[in-house]
């Protein structure tokens, strides 16, 4: 039965800077009902005289696009009104949701290729419902003056929109036209500037005469150079092999790239536009050696003129940072830089967000960089402590939980780097400032890698809070992530990746663990092959093979004198079981990739071959005691194929019959284990689990067995999801 008393009612979610309010005040006035709504700082207040159900059922079906109510408390109100109005927002507890940075609307495209209106070519046109979000929030609740538009004041034409509840741009917190809001400014390489008149033209005319270009966006600045231009960029960017993205102008461009599944196709459009990688049609100098290629759509309106300026339909655009470095967000800093023209606004940037880049397998998103259009997002977790978690080393995001809810950090990147490791702490302290009344915290959780510098950060926590360190080993962090975001309490997960750190000081990354919040236990890993000379191992593959044969007492790779130092630096080193470092050795015997210039390069160009290959070799793998014996399948390879001409077809073959060996010995002690314990599921995680041929092996196996595999969405599969996992298994120690 309808109610007809008047209803308080609190909705939180993404309620904030995204048309919520207007929407209510439509809603309520179409049903003409009287009362108010009022943003609260970390929750939208709503009283209506009468029909509350009704309500609230219309105003679901009316939501703005990015809008979300993740929950509804209803109270009963005695208080009368004598019509509906939008009251002016007021603080509140801070644990709002700020909504992600979303792909200029089409309504906004409309205004900013038409000719007639005042916005007509301003590349900063927005909306209620598009627009920068997280990357110029400075505070809650969302107001323009938290936000870094705040240095903007509205003009009359502005404030008359941004006061018309009819307008569609009615509260919208960041607009702007060319009277009163940023503008870009033309720059050559020696820093003059060239003046804020028709930028977009000259900047694309540079580009197009062969000019490297920067170019500043939302949440950071971009490279860019034309596909031509493309050798000597990788040249002067000392980027010889590294696969780059590129931006191009449209869905139907991006078909002339990749092979595009409906599904791809519908994550490239969406409103946060990742890189999304696809299967490589064309663009082989922008992937070396790699069969999959990273293709984005405009999102911002600077970028749609760019496009409609040049006389191309697509631009290499990667992140304008220094090796290893976070995204250069500050105008002066670009031109250190020294590209040969820059294209910057006047609007800092108080969040850098990289784009995010995923992958897509059967309908699963596997987040290789999760950051803008889908930060922050929230994870419920079964706890209500108050805990920051700091990653690992590489590819590193952090996260805080609160109230049974967790939110992770955009993309941080490089711990090795001061700047990554201030960026980390920095972007953990905004969260805080965004979702806690108080900077207080129950607990710090961290890796257990003594020479992470994210230790510095959890340390500096852990003094101020005056809280526990909970120390989380790395595959543990890494399983525990995989359970938060399939929402399982317990799997036998397979957690393999390059190195982590591990519970007996060795470097694990070939791992079966049966694993809970609270608890883990090693069931099985491949057998270990040292590390000769530490990380430059990782940085020379032939090291990797070197070490190996060493354990079938043969040589390869190396003899005679060379041979000799490392043996002897070989009696020092540390050792792994790690997956990744095994793939590594392989592309590297198989002379597919001998010589690393990034991070996953010789694993990475590993997967075409075995994306072609077929189970045509009987390798096979022992296991003793838990132990996967992948060194027996190397030196069973090297009887097939050594001294041989091996084409690409056989190379092809033999990578995955070997893999396929290793693969079928990890995943039988793991459905060993599960049929044991009664568990139905084998998970998959860490870096290498982004290998789709590698993923459809496993997935087979599993099936066979009669199991479910529980795979990534939300959570990203490598080192960035690690936070998500430390804070999941520190907030279940903490709470027992």
């Amino acid at each position: 039965m309808v109610k007809k008393t008047a209803e308080k009612l609190i909705l939180k979610g993404v309620v904030q800077g995204v048309g919520f309010r207007p929407t209510v005040y439509r809603v309520a006035s179409m049903l003409g009902l009287h009362g108010y709504v009022v943003n609260t700082g970390s929750e939208v207040e709503v009283v209506v005289d009468r029909d509350a159900d009704r309500f609230l059922s219309e105003l679901r079906r009316e939501l703005p696009s990015i809008a979300v109510i993740l929950e509804v408390r209803r109270q009963p109100d005695t208080r009368s009104f004598t019509d509906f109005r939008i009251l002016h927002s007021k603080s509140g507890e801070k644990d709002s949701l700020i909504p992600a940075d979303t792909a200029i609307c089409p309504d906004c495209l409309r205004d900013l290729g038409d000719a007639s209106n005042r916005r007509f070519g301003y590349p900063f046109t927005n909306c209620t419902v598009c627009g920068a979000r997280y990357s110029i929030v400075t505070g809650v609740p969302y107001d323009r003056e938290r936000t870094s538009m705040d240095q903007f004041p509205l003009c009359v034409d502005c404030r008359r929109e941004y006061t018309d509840v009819s307008d569609r741009r009615y509260h919208a917190q960041t607009i702007s036209c060319p009277r009163c809001g940023p503008r870009y400014t033309l720059y050559d390489s020696k820093r003059r500037s060239l003046g804020s008149q028709k930028t977009v033209e000259r900047f694309t005319q540079a580009l197009e005469d062969g000019r490297i270009g920067v170019v500043k966006s939302w949440g950071g600045m971009h490279l860019c150079c034309t596909l031509d231009e493309l050798r000597r960029f990788r040249t002067w960017y000392g980027r010889p092999q590294k696969p780059f993205a590129i931006m191009v102008k449209d869905a139907d461009a991006a078909g002339r790239y990749a092979e595009m599944s409906e599904e791809e196709r519908r994550l490239l459009s969406r409103g946060a536009r990742p890189i999304v990688v696809m299967k490589k049609k064309r663009g082989d100098l922008v992937a070396p050696g790699l069969d999959s290629i990273g293709v984005f759509l405009p999102y911002t309106g600077l970028q749609v003129l760019l496009f409609a300026s040049l006389k191309t339909d697509v631009l290499v655009m990667t992140s304008a940072n220094f090796p290893g470095e976070p995204m250069i967000v500050e105008n002066e800093k670009a031109f250190s830089l020294g590209a040969d023209v820059y294209l910057l606004h006047n609007r800092r940037i108080p969040n850098r967000v990289d784009d995010s880049v995923v992958r897509l397998w059967k309908g699963h998103r596997f987040f290789l960089r999760k950051s803008r259009g889908f930060v922050p997002d929230v994870l419920p977790v079964p706890y209500s402590k108050k805990i920051v978690s700091v990653g690992a080393g590489e590819n590193c995001t952090g996260a805080l939980s609160v109230d049974g809810r967790l939110i992770s950090t955009q993309f941080i990147g490089n711990m090795e780097y001061y700047e990554a490791a201030a960026f980390l702490e920095e972007s953990l302290r905004h969260l805080m400032s965004l979702f806690l009344r108080q900077p207080r915290l129950d607990g710090v959780a961290l890796d257990l890698h003594p020479g992470y510098a994210s230790r510095g950060v959890a340390q500096r926590f852990a003094d101020e809070c005056h809280v526990p360190m909970v120390e989380v080993q790395h595959h543990w962090a890494h399983a525990a992530s995989l359970l938060m975001d399939c929402s399982v309490e317990r799997s036998v997960v397979l957690t393999l990746d390059g190195l982590g750190y591990g519970a007996d000081g060795t470097f694990w990354g070939g791992e079966v663990l049966d694993a809970e919040m609270g608890r883990y236990v090693r069931v099985g890993h491949l057998r270990a092959f040292p590390l000769i000379g530490g990380d430059q191992a990782t940085k020379d593959p032939r090291r990797l093979v070197f070490g190996i044969f060493q354990q079938c007492n043969e040589e390869r790779e190396f003899s005679g004198e060379q041979a000799a130092v490392l043996r002897k630096v070989m009696e020092k080193s540390p050792s792994t079981c790690s997956l990744g470092r095994y793939l590594d050795a392989l592309s590297c015997y198989l002379r597919i990739c001998r010589t690393r210039t990034y991070s996953g390069e010789p694993a990475m160009k590993l997967e075409p071959f075995l994306a072609q290959g077929r189970l045509r070799y009987e390798f096979s793998a022992p296991v003793s005691g838990g132990v996967v014996d992948a060194i027996e399948v190397f030196r069973q390879l090297d009887e097939a194929v050594a001294g041989k001409t091996l084409t690409i077809r056989k190379k092809a073959d033999v990578a995955y019959s070997a893999v396929h060996a290793i693969l079928m010995e990890l995943v039988g002690l793991g459905v060993e284990r599960a049929q044991q314990e009664g568990v139905s599921t084998i998970g998959l995680t860490g870096g290498v689990s982004y290998d789709l041929p590698i993923v459809s092996m496993v997935e087979q196996f599993v099936r066979e067995a009669g199991l479910s595999l529980l795979v990534h969405d939300r959570v990203p599969n490598g080192d960035g999801g690690i936070a998500v996992g430390q804070n999941a298994v520190a907030g279940a120690k903490l709470s027992a």
